[in-house]
Order: C-alpha cells, then structure tokens, then sequence
C-alpha cells in the first residue's frame, strides 16, 4: 500500500525575494498539478566592487507595467526591453573599481592518516594538531571584504574510507550563539551554522553540500550548473557531531567516500569552499569567492583540496529494505489493514556511477499536501518528494523553462486522477565519466482500473563544453499496450562566472518534439531560448518559450497547449551608503510576462510588475511595494466559485501589493502580504500572513492565514485557508511533526503527524498518521484515518 502525499515547500537561499507576481490555486491531496508562472583558473577570479551606477527607467517601461496596452504593441516591447536590457548591463561597469576574492592560501592540503578518528566533535586527536589548518576567511555579508570578526579555522583529514572535516568556531559571546533546529535536513537560513560545499569532479559545475549548526543538525543537498540548481531533497550517508563551549562552537564530520563520486584518479584535486553564519550579526563569511555576485554554491569561486591520494570506493554494494505495516478506514468503507514489503539495491561499479534495482518503492513517510484555493484558470506544479526519484534527479533534469518539463517523475506512480499506482519495480544507472553525465532509468507500474500496466522509461546524456557550458539530448518514453508516447529533444546551456572578468551570465536553447501513436495529431514540438545575468547590483533575465500544437509530453509536464510566453525582467539592488540602516535596496522597472495563443496570435495573459520601491535593513527585516498590471482573455465562461461565473472577454487591471517579514533569525518572526484592487470586472482584497514562534531546539511553532474578498459582477464570495505546524526534536535523530489544515473551499480538515528515528545514517523508522475531518452542516465527521509505521534499514558491504 503507497501513501503518497507531498508538502509544497518554497526555499530561496541568501535573503533574495521571490516575485510577488503569482497566481493562487488549489492543490488537492494527490491531484496531478501544472506550474505556476511566475575547473580551471580558480585563483583568476575578481569581483567588482564600487558605486552603483543610477538609472532611471525610460517611460515606455512604466507604461508598460502601469496602462492597458494593446496585445500587438506588447510584442513589439520585446525588443526595446531586450536593448535597454543590454545597454544597462554595459553601463553598470563603467568606472567600477576591482578587487580580489581570492584569499590566499587558496589550496587546503588533505592530511592523510593511519589512526582511528572518533567523531564526537571534541577535535582532541593529535592529527588535527598536525593538519594545515585555514583561517583566511572573508565576509560576503554585512561588510563585503572585511575579516571575519570571529576566529574561523577549518582542517581535512582522511584516511582509506573517510574524508574528514574539522571546524573550529570560536566565539567571544558563545551565549549570543543562535540554534534552534536539530531536525534532520533543518532551514539553516535561521541558524548559525558552517556549510562545506566539495567539487568531487573539480568540474565547475557540480558539487556536494554539508550544513550542520551548533545543535549537530544535519542537511545536505546536491549542487548543480555551478549553483544554479540544488536539489535539497538528497540524503547522503555521513556523520556528524559538534560541540559548545565558552570558547565557541565546534563540528567533527566524516564523509564516506562511497557517499561521494568523483573520477578513479592516483592522485585527486578537488574544488571546496566553507562558508560559516553569525547569525545575530547577520555575518556570512566564506574562505573563496566571498563577493556579492558570488554564492558558496559556486564551485568555480571554489578554492583547490589537493593532498588525496590512491581513493577507493568503500561499501560498493548497498541493500536498503523497508516494512511497512499499519491499518487505514475511510468513511463508508469500512477499516484496512496494510502491509507492504519492498527495497533497493545499489552497486556502485566505479565511484563516479551508481546502478540502482528497486521493488515495490514506498512513499509512507512524506508529508501531505497543502491544500490551496484556486482562483485562476490552471492548476499547480507538484515538485517531487520521493526518496527514490530525489536522489538522481539532477541526472534527468533538462531546462525547457518554468512551464514546459519533458520529464516529470510524478507521472510515475499516479494515474491521470492523480491516484497512486504501485511501482512494481525497476533499475536506474546514473553518474558522470569523464566530460559525460548520464542518467537512464526504466521502470514498470502495475495495472489499476482502466489504467493498464505502463513502462516509464528516461535517458538523459550531458556532455561538459568550455569551461561552465554543457550540450545534451534527452528521450522519455511511456509504453502502454497498444500504444506509446515519446519525448525526444536537445539543449545547449551556455554559462560563465567570468563575463567582464567577475560577473555571471547565462544562456541557451532547446528543442524537443512528442509522437503519441493514437492521437490524430501525432507529432508536435517545443522550443526555449533564454539568457540570465543574475548578479548582486543588477540583475537581468529574458526568455521565449512555445509548445506548439500536438505536442503532448506524457512523461513530463505541460501548463498550457499550442501557446507562446515572451518573459523578460530587469531589477536594480543598489547598496545606498548615505542610508547607514539599509542593506540593500531593490527596484524593479521591468517584470513582463506575455502569453499568446499559438494558433491565432491573439493574447491569452499578461502581467507586468513595477517595484519602486524594496529594501532590507541591516536588521534583517524586508519590506516592498508592487503595482501590478494584469491582463486575462477569457474565450469561454470561467467559474470562478460555484455560482460565480466570469463571461468571456479581454479583461484588464491593475493591483497593488505590499509585502514585508522580520528577521527570521529571531525566537519570534513574522511575515505579511497585503493586496488589493481590480480583479478581472470586480475587486478583489488578499491578506496572506504566517506567525513562526522558535521556542528552543527542542520546539518550533507556526501558524498562518489567509483570506481573499473578490466581489464580481457575478457574485461576491470569500475564501479562508488556515494552517498551523509544529516541529519537534529530541535529538538531531529522533524528530517530528505536527501539521494540520483547513480552507473554506473543501470545507475539510486535514491533519497529519509523524516522527523519524535514526537510528544509524542510511537506516530510518517512520511513524504516521493522518486524519481527515469534514466539517458539515450537521457537525463534524470523520473522513478518513491512516495509521502506519515503516521500517527502511540499511546494509552495506
């Protein structure tokens, strides 16, 4: 029996903000769900760091976020944006001073060993005496180019299977020290905390994250296109402990080799880099590549490991079995018992590849959904959840934009009404040799109702160019009897850290097509075109995208059929010095996205954002204002609510949003958005806020709520979700959580518990229970309850 159920969560890293430009909608538990729109010369590198050059958008620009334009004169803003764009980016060059953020040394040397090294974060052997211990580290934030003001020391060890990772955090205030999370894979935004990011490739691309704060917390994650991606949902096998004194805090790792994958070389030269948080003086800190256009994710700002040497991969064979056992009862049908048995194998036929064999995979364990109400015309994007397809999923990832996927591993394992359908088994080989990346993987579901048993089958290949570019193709293919459907497409990502000698900038193309051997139109293809200069005073993005018509990716995901989406946005972050209580200030000229139907030419959507005004206090607080406006061509009537129907027809308006959260490091923290104004032919109000109560490391409270009053022609009606967690932490193994929610809409009750022990790294005992409540006119009933628990046990050799 699968219980699949998935937690939307929302991360952005390093204090940026995500656009308030987004539509709300619904997401029912296990519903399928569309997206929203929203190496070498390491020691070359500089950053510039100087006045910010001042810019006043030309009116066209205002306009265009501000007045109702017509659908013929917004395509032809595309290439005055895409101009102005470039001229902006030359300018804010001119006259910028330059300065290293390279602080030597850069190079750490490995120190091998012959002892045995007890992880108890006491750092008491006489190795880490006799280790090269770093100290060199820089601040990023608040006072770019300063020391640390906080004495910092790294050292790295290893022996025949281990890498081992030393870090002294000394602190003259350790009662200022912030740690409130223990949980496995904690927010450690909130946290102090030490980060080791390894480049095992020393490829520029690809790295290994490790976090762990003063409590011995653990999270990890897999770094990929040099930080443009990371994929938080990975678990690696390592251990960790850590340590609190009157001197500081201390952390001990010891990460198997077999958790890593680099090439089978007699000698090794890795890319890695640290980064340490001091929370309460909002200090971030790095050893390399310490500047504002710069992130710890970047591998290619990385410093060079060097001093390992004859590496072999320990534990090659890996056996993870689960149990499952419990019993479900749903309103009317009565109580059932479950019982479920399955496992993976894995064998690593050289530390670079993985083979992996599953049977039966099980998803118990993951979190519900949380359910939203829908107030647009499409429905959502699922991310994934599952362990299984989590741990590779960078291996199969292909960029086609925010709105097109060819592959979508939620396809597999849910039927078309997003019921879950149990994965019989299946093998996947994933890795990297080489210059090469590649990632195949096929797997067999099992038959349920009208759905017919399915083959899913991926094969993703990806070959390094230049110093940061990659070129790949992709295919996907879903068989069923009696019919099959397949995606087949190529990319190229060009990429660079050193545009004008320190800065980022990005760019590519793909192209994919589909046959589906039933369809009347059985062909039909897909196109992106992109570039992105994302850097810390300016940042840039542009991009087309176009499903044409017939194009059907079964196997991935698609938002709209036969459309075209023009995107193209523009933002200044200025650091105004004149304003000593400002960190950083945001403003936004240009944030356009533009959508037409493929077949007429005709507009479908249009939104456009103008941020005058955005900042974040050297506090840590954040607030901004946006005016939106906001386009929709209805050709059919949309029942927005029952009995409110909106009637067909182009339909124009402007919004206006306040958004604004205090300092998250803080026991208590808060976070508001307030909108309001025109709503298709009426008004409409949206008051969205979350209350977070960090009690201790033990404990940690939240609620939020929201709630919209649209008034339309049509009718009036108002909409009201409610949500409240709780997490907690025995230990930085044993931990759990409490979630339970609530909206108008479904009129239903959802709650959801569960508790994770660790017993050993690899090895977890999952215990669950969900509960559904309805809330009818005639009192409360339950719905539907699940109790289980599951046993996933680790064997390596």
């Amino acid at each position: 029996m699968t219980l699949f159920v998935v937690e939307t969560v929302v991360s952005n890293r390093k204090g940026k903000h995500p656009s308030a430009v987004e539509e709300d909608s619904k997401v029912k538990p296990l519903a399928s769900a569309e997206l929203l729109p929203g190496g070498s010369g390491k020691h070359k590198v500089v950053v510039s760091r100087g006045k910010a050059t001042r810019w006043t958008p030309t009116c066209i620009f205002v306009r265009s976020a501000m007045v109702p334009l017509r659908p013929r004169v917004n395509r032809m803003c595309v290439a005055p944006v895409i101009a102005w764009v470039l001229a902006a980016v030359g300018a804010s060059f001119v006259s910028a001073p330059v300065v290293a953020q390279v602080s030597e040394p850069s190079e750490i040397h490995a120190y091998r060993i012959t002892e045995s090294i007890r992880i108890d974060g006491d750092l008491n052997e006489p190795a880490w005496e006799q280790a090269t211990h770093i100290h060199n580290f820089t601040q990023r934030e608040l006072s770019e180019g300063d020391p640390v003001t906080e004495r910092t020391e790294v050292a790295i060890l290893y022996d025949e299977r281990n890498l081992y990772i030393g870090f002294w955090g000394y602190d003259r205030n350790p009662k200022g020290i912030i740690a409130r999370k223990m949980q496995r894979d904690f927010d450690f935004d909130t946290d102090d905390n030490f980060e080791i990011i390894i480049d095992t490739y020393n490829d520029d691309r690809n790295g290994y994250l490790f976090v762990t704060n003063p409590n011995g917390a653990k999270a990890d994650a897999l770094v990929e296109d040099n930080g443009r991606r990371v994929n938080s949902d990975w678990e690696g096998v390592w251990y960790l402990d850590t340590r609190v004194t009157t001197e500081g805090w201390f952390a001990e790792f010891a990460i198997p080799f077999s958790t890593l994958k680099f090439r089978l070389l007699a000698e090794q030269s890795w890319g890695i880099n640290f980064e340490r948080n001091i929370r309460r003086k909002r200090e971030q800190v790095l050893w390399q590549g310490w500047s504002r256009d710069s992130e710890l994710e970047m591998v290619t700002r990385a410093g060079v490991l060097t001093g390992l040497q004859d590496l072999t991969s320990s534990n090659l064979l890996e056996f993870k079995p689960y149990l499952l056992a419990g019993l479900a009862k749903q309103h009317d049908l009565g109580r059932k018992n479950l019982f479920d048995v399955g496992g993976d194998i894995n064998y690593l036929p050289s530390p670079a590849l993985k083979l992996n064999l599953t049977v039966n995979p099980d998803f118990a364990q993951v979190e519900s959904d949380r359910a939203q109400v829908n107030l647009t015309r499409f429905s959502l994007f699922f991310p994934e959840k599952r362990e299984f397809f989590l741990e590779g999923r960078d291996f199969f990832e292909f960029n086609m934009g925010r709105r097109i996927y060819p592959f979508y591993s939620r396809r597999i394992g849910l039927d078309d009404q997003g019921f879950p359908v149990t994965i019989l088994g299946g093998a996947r080989l994933f890795g990297k040799f080489g210059r090469n990346t590649l990632g195949a993987m096929s797997l067999q579901t099992s038959e349920l109702g009208d759905t017919p048993s399915t083959n899913f089958t991926v094969l993703r290949w990806k070959q390094d160019v230049l110093e940061e570019s990659t070129v790949g193709i992709i295919s996907t293919t879903k068989i069923q009897p009696g019919r099959v459907n397949t995606v087949y497409g190529a990319d190229f990502h060009y990429a660079t850290s050193r545009l004008f000698g320190d800065k980022n900038f990005a760019a590519g193309a793909a192209l994919v097509g589909s046959f589906t051997s039933d369809e009347e139109v059985r062909t039909g293809t897909a196109q992106h075109l992109f570039l992105r200069f994302p850097n810390d005073f300016l940042e840039v993005d542009a991009s087309w995208e176009r499903a044409g018509p017939g194009f059907n990716p079964e196997v991935g995901f698609l938002r709209r059929r036969a459309y075209q989406t023009f995107y193209t946005e523009v933002q200044f972050n200025p650091r105004p010095k004149f304003i000593p209580w400002i960190q950083r200030a945001e403003v936004k000229p240009v944030d356009i996205h533009y959508s037409i139907d493929d077949h007429t030419r005709e507009m479908q959507s249009f939104s456009a954002e103008f941020r005058p005004l955005g900042f974040e206090t050297k506090n840590g607080e954040f607030v901004e204002f946006n005016i939106q406006r906001l386009a929709e061509n209805l050709v059919e009537e949309f029942e927005i609510s029952d009995g409110v129907v909106i009637p067909p027809g182009e339909y124009w308006f402007t919004r206006y949003e306040i958004q604004g959260s205090t300092f998250s490091g803080r026991p208590l923290s808060m976070r508001l958005r307030f909108s309001w104004n025109g709503f298709f032919d009426g008004d409409r109000t949206q008051l969205g806020t979350m209350l977070i109560w960090r009690t201790n490391k033990y404990l940690s409270l939240s609620a939020d709520y929201q709630r919209n009053w649209i008034s339309l022609p049509g009718g009036a009606f108002q909409v009201k979700e409610i949500g409240s967690r709780a997490d907690f932490a025995f230990s930085p193994s044993l931990f759990g959580a409490v979630f339970g929610q609530w909206n108008s809409d479904d009129q239903r009750m959802l709650l959801n518990f569960r508790i994770n022990w660790i017993p050993k790294p690899g090895t977890d005992l999952f215990f669950i229970v969900n509960r559904g409540v309805e809330m009818l006119d005639i009192g409360r009933r339950p719905a539907s309850t699940t109790v289980a628990a599951k046993l996933v046990w680790r064997f390596a050799r």
